[in-house]
């Protein structure tokens, strides 16, 4: 399958769908040969960049945002075509998904505080003299800038008359 057709899919699919889709493409395209930890931190990164809001507030935002990730970077034309990466991408990008809905207190997390990743043998990003959180396989992953979640703002918290919609 083709990358274009995924991301046109996932347009379509509701939101959690289309961003559990979205994580399996970029875990594919990202890392599909590398292990299973360096395929979990690379889905982390992108559900921490999701939680921040400045990169969008969906993991398709996130992952298609401009020169981000790979989704964004390869051709729209590039083929999926490892059926085995593929099955283990998805899989990793729903654990992700299930242990980053938990408390952030109860998450296991692979790369702490990573904001980035890079592989140093082919990207040279300016960023590459950050905090580094960890090295797994062909990546390393940095703490860039300190990500907050956004703040969901309450309906009690609103001013007087204006509701939240």
């Amino acid at each position: 399958m083709k990358l274009a057709w995924i991301l046109w899919l996932a347009s379509v699919l509701p939101p959690q769908t289309a961003d559990s889709l979205c994580l399996s493409t970029t875990v594919y395209l990202e890392a599909r040969d590398q292990s299973l930890r360096g395929q979990q931190a690379v889905a982390e990164v992108a559900l921490r960049r999701r939680d921040s809001g400045l990169w969008g507030s969906t993991v398709c935002q996130v992952v298609t945002a401009n020169k981000q990730f790979a989704p964004s970077l390869v051709s729209p034309g590039t083929r999926l075509s490892n059926s085995e990466a593929w099955t283990e991408s998805v899989n990793v990008a729903l654990a992700a998904e299930r242990n980053w809905a938990l408390p952030a207190g109860q998450r296991k997390e692979i790369v702490p505080g990573a904001s980035h990743f890079a592989a140093l043998a082919i990207a040279s990003p300016s960023w590459r003299n950050a905090y580094q959180v960890a090295t797994i396989g062909d990546h390393t992953f940095y703490k860039v800038q300190k990500l907050k979640p956004r703040r969901v703002i309450a309906e009690a918290e609103l001013p007087k008359g204006v509701s939240k919609g």
